[in-house]
């Protein structure tokens, strides 16, 4: 892989991002994982939802605390000033994506073209574990077979979870390639520096 484009210092994350990012990291992956229990140990089942379910309203709480940020906080966390939904941001994305068939990893601020759209991917596949999970958890009673709307519910938050590995996969390899390329951004999400 080629060196970035420019040597353009990154676009300043705040505290509160990256305690928020670091929330839905732990609280995200670990729900994600006592909720696979179920699936691939079935002796584990009736220990995995009891742990599975604090994980994940630990993981809504932080994921409607990214959301409300993310519609209310300020202007350069909101929504509106990155999430590519604009042509001129949609073009950031199409050359980002130019950029990695030519070997060439894209060198922009965070949350800026396809980085940008992987994040708004990312944000929208934890909303919906924490939307469906949230009326799985106030409505499912543990061991009664699931009829109806909470049933509905159970298989959207299931389909959520398979997208889980695929985010996870791409955004890791994201950073780990562009830590190779001498781009070590990932610093300041574990330790506050760059």
């Amino acid at each position: 892989m080629g060196k970035p484009r420019n040597s353009s210092p990154p676009e300043e994350l705040n505290s509160f991002i990256i305690f928020l990012h670091f929330g839905l990291m732990v609280f995200g992956i670990l729900a994600w994982v006592t909720g696979e229990w179920d699936e691939i140990f079935k002796n584990l089942k009736h220990l995995g939802f009891p742990v599975h379910k604090p994980l994940g309203m630990g993981a809504a709480l932080f994921v409607s605390a990214r959301l409300f940020h993310g519609f209310g906080g300020p202007e350069q966390d909101r929504f509106t000033s990155w999430v590519p939904y604009t042509s001129k941001r949609l073009r950031l994305v199409i050359e980002d994506l130019c950029s990695l068939v030519r070997l060439k990893l894209p060198d922009r601020p965070p949350r800026q073209g396809l980085a940008g759209l992987w994040e708004a991917f990312g944000l929208l596949v934890f909303t919906w574990m924490a939307a469906t999970g949230a009326v799985i958890f106030f409505l499912l009673t543990f061991g009664v077979k699931t009829h109806g709307v909470i049933h509905v519910m159970e298989e959207l938050h299931e389909l959520a979870a398979d997208l889980v590995p695929i985010f996870l996969a791409v955004h890791v390899a994201a950073v780990l390639l562009h830590a190779l390329a001498g781009d070590h951004r990932w610093r300041k999400m574990f330790f506050l520096k760059g």
